[in-house]
């Protein structure tokens, strides 16, 4: 082998992230570079002793609060700040491993949405169902807790990786029911976890995000939008 020998230099080599879009690289170091942060700060190795607060802190600043959404709605004042709570509560997680799984999952399914559908999309399902989700939870339910995490907008990306099967499974003539496997696995799952312990209602927003990311796909899914325009002029 010769001395000047890299990885680099060798034909077969592919970088890790070279793999993954660059849409879902961007949102895995917002969402990975506030939970490092913040669990650093936890830890003592940054901030110093208040640094213990700040996971709560950014809860409160950003976190999205459907006590706080009704009242916007109560008052008809729209507040910039308050109104952003919509996109920024998904970067924000109760811990490493509420983060980490959040994280693991927006790589797998937010790489399969942007290869299919492209990286626009992928965006927009990850957002519009993170929104959809916190609407959700706030027009629904009568929660004070507050609702933080990026698992909606997950969800929503779960919602057009089902989607995708529906079509496919459509297409070749198999059981388009199949297509709702993944999701009906994680609500039996949540409605197991209800009775070891309390699961909370986030699964409302949950739910919401995969209908959310379901519903987009007649959009944004590729030969949806034109599709759709034909049948609109049929009529």
């Amino acid at each position: 082998m010769p001395n000047d020998y890299t990885p680099q230099n060798d034909p077969d080599f592919e970088p890790p992230f070279n793999k993954l879009p660059v849409v879902v690289v961007v949102l895995f170091l917002l969402m990975a570079g506030v939970e490092a942060v913040l669990s650093l700060g936890e830890a003592g190795l940054v901030g110093g002793p208040s640094a213990i607060g700040w996971r709560l802190a950014l809860v409160r600043d950003w976190g999205f609060s459907g006590d706080l959404f009704d009242a916007m709605i109560a008052q008809n004042y729209w507040t910039p700040q308050h109104v952003a709570r919509l996109i920024t509560y998904p970067f924000i997680h109760l811990s490493f491993t509420h983060a980490l799984i959040a994280i693991v999952l927006m790589l797998a399914l937010g790489k399969m949405a942007a290869e299919v559908m492209g990286q626009f999309a992928m965006l927009a399902l990850f957002v519009l169902s993170g929104i959809g989700g916190a609407l959700a939870y706030a027009l629904f339910l009568d929660d004070p807790v507050w609702l933080v995490g990026a698992y909606p907008a997950v969800y929503g990306l779960i919602g057009g990786y089902s989607f995708l099967m529906w079509r496919k499974l459509g297409a070749t003539g198999g059981k388009q029911m199949r297509a709702f496997t993944l999701i009906i696995m994680l609500m039996g799952l949540q409605l197991v976890w209800s009775f070891i312990g309390s699961v909370g209602n986030g699964w409302v927003a949950e739910l919401a995000g995969f209908v959310c990311g379901f519903l987009l796909c007649f959009i944004c899914a590729p030969g949806e939008w034109a599709q759709m325009l034909q049948r609109l002029r049929r009529r």
